[in-house]
C-alpha cells in the first residue's frame, strides 16, 4: 500500500514538474517586458537586453522642431519629445530652457494665435493614430482646451490671418469624402463658414489677404497637376490664376504680397524644377526669380510688415537658403542640412527655422537679417552618443535597367574593405512623392556603428526633388520600372568590394513598404530579408479600402483600379500575387488604425507569405495608424527590426 502511494506521489510530482516546465517556457515565450501593452506580435522572441540596452542610447536622442514666433517677440515656439509624445514648448532665449505648455497623451502641433495678447495657441490632434484632426484653442495660462471643430472629422488648420481673428482650415465633415474649405473667427462661438464646396476636387488654403477678406486657394489634382485661385471669402467667387506654358503644371507655396497685389508661389511651369515667381494680379503677367537655380523652391515666407521674402532650394536632398535683395536671389551662409519651417519674427528683424544636419539631430535656430548673424535656441540630445563616431553619408549615382542614373546617399561602416565586405541595408523611403534627405536618424547611426552595416537610401524615379520629367517616370504602368530600379542597386552593390551583395536587406515605410514587398518578389534571391512597414500589398485592395478623402489623390498617382486596363495591370503586378516569389525573411508591421493603407493589407500579405512556408514576424499596434508615433511603440519596433536584421545578415 505505502509502495503504491509512493509510485503515485511520484507519478504525481512528475506531473506537477512538468507542467510547471510547460507553464514556465509558455510564460517565457509570451512575455516581453519592453513589449508596450498596445502591441500584438506573432513569431517575435524576446528581444535580447543587449540589442535594448544600445539602442536605448540612440532611441533617447530629442529633436526640436521650430513652430513660429511668439507674437509679443518673447521668444518662440517648438516641438519636441520629453515623454511619450511630441508636445509644444515655449523657449525665450537662445539656449534657453524649454518651457512644456501642452501635456496631451497624443502627439500635437499647434501655432501661436498673431498678435494674440493672451498667449493663445491653434493645436491640432487626432486619436489613436486615426488622422482625423481635431482644431482646438488652446490657453496656456490655466491648459484650458476649447475644441473648434466636430470632433468626428478630418480637420487641417492651413491658413491664419495676419491679424489672428481668421483662420481658414479643410475639413471632410460634409459628408466625409470630399474636402471644402471651412473659415471661422476662433474666439466667436458658431462663426464656421463653408466657402469653398470640393465636390470631388481637393482644395487647399495657403495665405490671406492683408485685409482678411480673400484667399489664396489651390485645386491639387496631384503633384504633377495643380490650379490655383483667389478666393473672395464673403461671396465665394474664384478668379482662377493664369497658367504659364502648357498646362498641367504644379504650383505649391502660395503668398501674397505685404499689400496683397502680387502673389509668390513656386511652379515648374517655367521650368523642370519648381522655381519662385511673382505674379502680378492686375497685370497677370509673371516674373521669374530663381531661374538661376537648377533645383526646386521648396519653402517661401513673405514678411508682411517688410516685404522681405525668404526661400529654401533643395539641392540634391539639401537645402539653400535665399533671401530676394529687390529680385535677385542672395545667397545665406548656414550649416549644411535640410531647413524646415521658415518664419519671420513679428518686428521683421530674424528669421526662424528648423535645422537639421547628420551629425545632429533636429533643432531651432534663427538668423538676424541686419548681419546674417546665426543663433542656435535649442540644443537636442543624443542619447549620450558620441557625435564623432557618427557616419557621414556620401551621395552617389548608379545605373538602372535603361542606364538612367539615379542618386542615392550611403553611409559606409569604418572597417569595411573587400578584405571584410559587410551586410546591406537598403531604405527606401515612401511617398512615393517624396525624397530621402540626409539628416541625423539614430537608428542609422546604431545600424552603421553597431551592426556594421552599410545603410543605403536611393530616390528611385519617381522620387521629388530632381525634376518634374524623374517625378512622372513611376506613374500608373510604369510603377515597376522603379521597382527595377532596385534591381539596379543590386547590381550596383555586387560591383563594390567592401559590400557584401550576398547579404542584403531591404526596409521601407507605407510606399516604401510596397517597394520592400515587391523587391522581394523580384529579387528575392538577392534579398535575405525586408521588413515592411505599413505597406501596400495589393493596389486593387488598397484603393478601395482607403479613406475615401484620400481615394481620388491616389488614384490620380497609382492610376484607377475601377479601369479594367489598370485592375489587370494591379493583378499582375501587385506583390500580393506574387508570394510565391518570395523566399525571403519577412517582418510586417502595421497600425490598426491605419487610415491610409488599411490593416488589411498586412493581414493579406501575411496569410499568404506564411501559407508558401515562408517566416514572417508581425509587430501590431492597437494605438497607432500610418506609422508609430508613440515612443514607447517605436522603441520596441525598432529593437525587433535591429534583432530581426541581426538574424538574417550576420554571416
Amino acid at each position: 500500500m505505502k509502495s503504491e502511494l509512493r509510485i503515485k506521489d511520484k507519478l504525481m510530482l512528475n506531473v506537477l514538474a512538468t507542467l510547471l516546465i510547460v507553464t514556465r517556457a509558455a510564460y517565457s515565450q509570451e512575455v516581453d517586458a519592453l513589449k508596450p501593452p498596445a502591441i500584438t506580435t506573432t513569431s517575435v522572441p524576446v528581444v535580447p537586453a543587449e540589442i535594448e540596452d544600445r539602442l536605448r542610447q540612440c532611441q533617447n536622442t530629442r529633436a526640436a522642431a521650430f513652430q513660429g514666433w511668439s507674437p509679443d517677440g518673447n521668444g518662440l515656439l517648438l516641438s519636441t519629445r520629453f515623454g511619450n509624445t511630441a508636445q509644444l514648448h515655449r523657449v525665450y532665449e537662445p539656449g534657453g530652457r524649454r518651457e512644456q505648455i501642452t501635456f496631451f497623451d497624443e502627439p500635437v502641433t499647434g501655432r501661436f494665435v498673431p498678435k494674440a495678447p493672451d498667449g493663445a495657441l491653434l493645436v491640432s490632434m487626432s486619436q489613436g493614430g486615426s488622422e482625423r484632426d481635431q482644431i482646438s484653442l488652446f490657453q496656456p495660462k490655466g491648459g484650458v482646451t476649447k475644441l473648434l471643430t466636430d470632433g468626428r472629422s478630418r480637420n487641417i488648420l492651413q491658413a491664419v490671418s495676419h491679424d489672428g481673428s481668421k483662420i481658414a482650415f479643410a475639413s471632410n465633415a460634409r459628408n466625409g469624402r470630399d474636402t471644402d474649405i471651412y473659415v471661422m473667427e476662433p474666439r466667436v462661438p458658431g462663426s464656421i463658414k463653408l466657402v469653398l464646396q470640393g465636390d470631388g476636387q481637393f482644395w487647399e488654403a495657403h495665405d490671406w489677404s492683408a485685409d482678411g477678406t480673400k484667399l489664396l486657394v489651390n485645386r491639387y489634382v496631384s503633384i504633377n497637376e495643380s490650379y490655383p485661385a483667389v478666393l473672395d471669402v464673403q461671396t465665394g467667387a474664384k478668379q482662377m490664376l493664369p497658367i504659364p506654358g502648357t498646362p498641367p503644371a504644379s504650383f505649391e507655396l502660395l503668398r501674397f504680397s505685404p499689400d496683397s497685389k502680387s502673389v509668390y508661389m513656386g511652379t515648374d511651369a517655367n521650368s523642370e524644377f519648381k522655381q519662385l515667381a511673382r505674379l502680378n494680379l492686375e497685370t497677370m503677367q509673371y516674373t521669374w526669380l530663381s531661374e538661376s537655380i537648377p533645383w526646386d523652391v521648396d519653402a517661401i515666407q513673405v514678411d508682411p510688415g517688410s516685404g522681405r521674402v525668404a526661400f529654401t532650394v533643395d539641392e540634391d536632398g539639401a537645402s539653400a537658403l535665399y533671401l530676394l535683395d529687390g529680385d535677385k536671389p542672395t545667397g545665406l551662409e548656414h550649416p549644411s542640412g535640410v531647413i524646415t519651417g521658415l518664419d519671420f519674427s513679428p518686428d521683421g528683424s530674424r528669421l526662424g527655422f528648423t535645422l537639421a544636419r547628420y551629425d545632429a539631430p533636429p533643432d531651432v535656430y534663427s538668423m538676424t537679417l541686419s548681419d546674417h548673424k546665426l543663433e542656435r535656441w535649442t540644443y537636442s540630445e543624443v542619447g549620450g552618443l558620441d557625435p564623432a563616431t557618427f557616419v557621414a553619408p556620401s551621395p552617389i549615382r548608379f545605373a538602372s535597367f535603361d542606364g538612367r542614373k539615379i542618386p542615392a546617399y550611403i553611409y559606409r561602416p569604418r572597417g569595411a574593405s573587400h578584405e571584410k565586405p559587410v551586410p546591406v541595408l537598403i531604405s527606401i523611403h515612401g511617398g512615393p512623392e517624396s525624397q530621402y534627405r540626409p539628416f541625423f536618424s539614430g537608428l542609422e547611426q546604431f545600424f552603421v556603428n553597431d551592426l556594421g552595416f552599410a545603410v543605403i537610401a536611393p530616390n528611385v524615379r519617381g522620387s521629388a526633388g530632381y525634376g518634374k520629367t524623374y517625378l512622372k517616370l513611376d506613374n500608373a504602368e510604369k510603377r515597376e520600372d522603379s521597382v527595377r530600379d532596385i534591381g539596379g542597386l543590386l547590381d550596383w552593390i555586387a560591383t563594390q568590394p567592401d559590400l557584401d551583395a550576398k547579404r542584403v536587406a531591404v526596409m521601407g515605410g507605407s510606399y516604401g513598404g510596397y517597394m520592400v514587398l515587391a523587391s522581394l518578389t523580384h529579387y528575392s534571391d538577392r534579398i535575405r530579408a525586408g521588413v515592411d512597414i505599413v505597406g501596400v500589398a495589393s493596389f486593387n485592395t488598397m484603393l478601395k479600402t482607403t479613406s475615401a478623402y484620400r481615394r481620388d489623390l491616389r488614384r490620380a498617382e497609382y492610376g484607377d483600379e475601377r479601369d479594367p486596363k489598370m485592375q489587370a495591370f494591379f493583378r499582375r503586378t501587385d506583390p500580393l500575387n506574387s508570394t510565391g516569389n518570395i523566399h525571403s525573411a519577412l517582418l510586417v508591421a502595421h497600425g490598426r488604425n491605419d487610415p491610409r493603407v488599411p490593416f488589411t493589407e498586412a493581414e493579406q500579405i501575411v496569410a499568404k507569405v506564411r501559407a508558401n512556408g515562408n517566416p514572417v514576424w508581425t509587430v501590431y499596434a492597437d494605438n497607432e495608424g500610418h506609422g508609430f508615433q508613440k515612443k514607447a511603440n517605436r522603441d520596441y519596433l525598432n529593437d525587433v527590426i535591429a534583432l530581426f536584421l541581426k538574424r538574417n545578415l550576420s554571416p
